[in-house]
């Protein structure tokens, strides 16, 4: 049966206009559907990408916490929302010494502009940047000066907080300058620690470079992690030390401890509940511990003779005995500060390294440790 030109005409308008509606849908989706995380380890934020903006969430701040913070990284702002983030920054603030390495890592430390307690900084890079006055002291982390801070006007500040009470953050704040809380510490594994480097990435609009870095050190820590599972044997490791008559160490389920187990060491406080850290009297430690063969971080000892002058009982160990003592607190930046403290969290991969050729040398030849070494 033959069609007519009109009832051909129809059929093709009709078949536009639902095209026509259907592109419209779809285009909505598409503003209105997120692309898929790429965050994989990290459990404190989320980056999510829509079709005109990127929404970074920040969902534990803080211990304990319950709210998500949310904010919307824009490539053109047309409002004054501290919660709309004009990217990429230009100028930036931060609070912790951990954040130093992400910047570098992206390369974009010269847009530092403003940190409190500088002397605590110990990379070279940012130092040089610290001595030609491009880094400005901003007093204490509790009590940044504020008027300084004015005067900078980054375009954010990145701080991190212990609880939600944080007068300080609060008046940055009204005197309009955007505060993110970063909660870098708070991550239980050490890859969800690293993985931060893409907060630092989506900031900077540099997402696909901190996707690249982040990757590399994923693959460096897994590959020394499949090593370490080859050696035959599980050195047995204490570690902390006395406090007030009080031994600190790792608790099993805590970030120190994956380090352990992934070292392939038989930590021997490893079946302990916990994801901080344990409190426990010198007889149980003794009593478990005085035969382990590696004993790690003991306190802020640097020397054997620092060690045993502190507490008697310290010498009794096998560890102390057989000079199996290893700490990272000798190894400081040109003002004192620790650059364990600095770097690891971003350097993983460099912190398994160290402790899979402290407890299986063999293994990792030509390594050379970056953190630890052992008691003088």
């Amino acid at each position: 049966m033959k069609l007519s030109i009109s009832k051909i005409l129809a059929f093709t308008l009709l078949t536009l206009l639902f095209s026509c509606k259907n592109d419209k849908k779809n285009e909505v989706l598409n503003e209105n559907t997120a692309r898929e995380s790429t965050i994989k380890y990290a459990k404190g934020f989320d980056i999510q990408h829509f079709k005109n903006y990127t929404k970074l969430s920040i969902k534990a701040p803080y211990q304990n916490s319950t709210e998500i913070f949310e904010f919307i990284l824009v490539a053109h702002k047309s409002n004054n929302d501290l919660n709309t983030i004009l990217i990429p920054i230009n100028s930036i603030v931060v609070t912790s010494t951990t954040h130093i390495p992400m910047l570098e890592l992206l390369n974009v430390e010269d847009k530092l502009i403003g940190f409190p307690n500088t002397d605590y900084i110990s990379s070279s890079k940012t130092r040089s940047l610290i001595a030609n006055g491009f880094v400005k002291e901003l007093g204490h982390e509790e009590s940044i000066n504020t008027e300084l801070l004015l005067d900078l006007k980054p375009d954010l500040v990145v701080g991190f907080s212990l609880n939600s009470n944080n007068k300080m953050f609060s008046v940055i704040e009204k005197l309009g300058i955007p505060v993110l809380l970063n909660g870098d510490w708070l991550e239980e594994t050490p890859l969800g620690r690293a993985e931060w480097i893409k907060f630092f990435g989506a900031l900077f609009d540099k997402e696909k470079v901190a996707d690249s870095i982040f990757n590399d050190i994923e693959k460096n820590y897994l590959d020394a992690k499949n090593i370490a599972s080859k050696a035959s044997q599980k050195p047995t490791v204490i570690s902390g030390g006395l406090f007030k008559d009080v031994w600190n160490l790792p608790a099993g389920e805590s970030f120190e401890a994956t380090f352990l187990k992934d070292a392939n060491t038989n930590y021997l406080w490893k079946d302990s509940e916990g994801k901080g850290s344990l409190s426990l009297n010198i007889e149980n430690v003794f009593e478990k511990g005085k035969d382990a063969d590696l004993w790690i971080s003991p306190s802020y000892y640097k020397t054997f003779e620092q060690l045993k002058n502190a507490n008697d009982i310290y010498s009794k160990f096998n560890a102390f005995q057989h000079k199996n003592i290893f700490s990272f607190v000798n190894k400081q930046g040109e003002l004192g500060g620790v650059i364990y403290f600095e770097l690891a969290p971003a350097r993983p991969d460099l912190v398994l390294k160290d402790l899979i050729k402290i407890a299986h040398p063999k293994l990792l030849k030509n390594y050379e440790l970056t953190f630890y070494e052992r008691l003088k």
